[in-house]
């Protein structure tokens, strides 16, 4: 028989110094919700509770309001239980960060990192190695940077990062240099109509960018005949803002007049003056807010049509997906889980997007992670985005195929569907 030993549900939360809640215990591959609102203090029946040595206790935040009620859906901390009981009982597990996912997705942490079956009852990745493209400036792809843990969780012995610019997103993909691709939907429509054996696997979130215009611009119909800048015509804020203009009756091509510059980038000419408008994305947007620079006509994590459809989404080369069904799956479930902490842990992954070198400022980093709706994405249907996208750049000239056609060629929901069973279940 397992040791056990007794815990005081008092002493608990008398420790919760900093409004922290028991809310379950995970006696090692087992997770007994044994803790809830119900099991007060004041019960003597659960006042006291005997637990497996070694098990954890799973606790989350208090709402930090006045009256001192309710909770919030912050991020779970982690107590060992020691020998001792009581105050002593309760220690901090002393880890990295790091080391805890990969551990808690081995043992499958339902609450913490996604509520998915055992990784045990499924066979090993057919390959050690995931390729995947690194969008050089953007951060609201988050996902893919605090990503690498829960692939190694899933098996994978290595991840490596393939660099590209903006304008040249998908290409990799596409040659075949790298295996997975999270970025705009515009952008992975826009490479299946130029016949790229691309798969387009999920949704992974709305609402990244943001319309900066000046103060003679109210709105996007007055871009007629203004100057808009953007990195190059096909790059994600080219097609974007094509789309936006179109669907108030302007032609992109002939009514806008289209900025680039190579000497710099049209945040800067905006922020100089020598541009009317730009498209932001991450980080740009929180920097000119900090600034104080223009002002947002559109905001699609708040505007509709916009902000109903995914902006980024999880892609991979066909070959890859035909060649590595089950790698395809654990990769796509990592970034679920990875989509998971940028919504409920934006400070540590904030911390984790700086350290890893993929952006400079903490600040800007944590407030993305709080503008980004990353937690909207579970109740939007990928389908939908693509045949949304891929109808608007057509009737803006800038895909000659169907939404049918892209639909029908382009993507792959098999592993999302399988997923969202294993959540269900």
């Amino acid at each position: 028989m397992s040791e056990h030993i007794k815990i005081d549900i008092a002493a608990l939360r008398k420790i919760g110094r900093d409004h922290w809640d028991p809310i379950g215990i995970r006696q090692r591959a087992n997770l007994d919700c044994c803790f809830s609102s119900r099991f007060g203090v004041s019960s003597s029946r659960h006042r006291h509770r005997l637990i497996r040595k070694g098990a954890v206790i799973l606790v989350r935040r208090r709402s930090m309001a006045k009256d001192g009620g309710g909770t919030s859906s912050a991020p779970a901390k982690i107590w060992a239980c020691e020998e001792l009981t009581g105050e002593d009982a309760f220690m901090p597990i002393v880890q990295s960060r790091r080391r805890f996912l990969a551990s808690a997705s081995v043992a499958g942490a339902a609450g913490l990192v996604g509520g998915f079956k055992s990784l045990h009852a499924e066979p090993a990745p057919e390959t050690p190695i995931i390729r995947i493209e690194k969008i050089l400036g953007g951060i609201c792809t988050a996902p893919m940077f605090v990503v690498g843990e829960l692939l190694r969780a899933e098996g994978f012995a290595e991840l490596r990062y393939v660099p590209v610019q903006s304008a040249d997103q998908t290409k990799a993909l596409a040659r075949g240099e790298a295996d997975f691709s999270l970025t705009f939907v515009t952008t992975f429509v826009a490479s299946i109509d130029a016949g790229n054996p691309i798969t387009v696997l999920a949704g992974v979130h709305p609402g990244c960018f943001e319309l900066f215009v000046n103060s003679r611009i109210q709105s996007v119909r007055d871009l007629k005949g203004r100057s808009v800048g953007i990195p190059s015509v096909g790059s994600p804020p080219h097609r974007f803002l094509s789309v936006i203009a179109s669907q108030v009756g302007l032609r992109p091509s002939a009514d806008i007049n289209w900025v680039t510059s190579t000497s710099a980038n049209p945040m800067e000419l905006f922020a100089e003056g020598k541009i009317d408008a730009f498209l932001g994305f991450p980080p740009e947007p929180q920097e000119l807010r900090a600034r104080g620079v223009g002002r947002v006509i559109v905001n699609s994590a708040l505007d509709r049509p916009w902000s109903q459809y995914f902006c980024c989404m999880l892609a991979a080369s066909t070959d890859f997906v035909q060649s590595y069904p089950v790698a395809t799956k654990r990769v796509l479930r990592a970034f679920f889980k990875a989509t998971d902490l940028c919504m409920t842990e934006p400070e540590w992954v904030a911390r984790q997007m700086v350290d890893g070198g993929f952006t400079a400022r903490y600040d800007y980093a944590l407030q993305t992670l709080n503008d980004v709706p990353y937690s909207a994405g579970r109740d939007y249907d990928a389908e939908d985005t693509i045949r949304f996208y891929a109808l608007r750049l057509q009737e803006a000239g800038l895909i000659q195929s169907s939404p049918q056609t892209i639909i029908a060629s382009g993507r792959d929901w098999r592993f999302l569907n399988e997923l969202k069973r294993e959540l269900k279940n």
